[in-house]
């Protein structure tokens, strides 16, 4: 999907208030999250590397979230190729 932020999908397909924002830099994909009832977030929070991503998620110990769910290298892989 694609607004005036850039390309997303929704990381909990039951919850549209959430959207993780994709696209490609250089060779990298990045990650930005947008949430409805968080507006600041956005501002907070810039594009994150995947490979950061992939760097925290090895630490990442908590069980309130799956981190390969929300920042879906594939799915943001898919979307980058088809907006091409």
């Amino acid at each position: 999907m694609k607004d005036d932020k850039g390309l997303y999908y929704h990381p909990y397909p039951q919850n549209k208030r959430v959207r993780m924002y994709v696209r490609k830099f250089g060779d990298d994909i990045e990650f930005r999250l947008w949430n409805q009832d968080v507006p600041a977030l956005w501002a907070e929070h810039g594009w994150v590397p995947y490979e950061a991503i992939q760097q925290a998620t090895r630490m990442y110990t908590g069980k309130s979230m799956d981190p390969q769910r929300m920042y879906d290298v594939d799915v943001a892989s898919a979307l980058i190729k088809e907006a091409e």
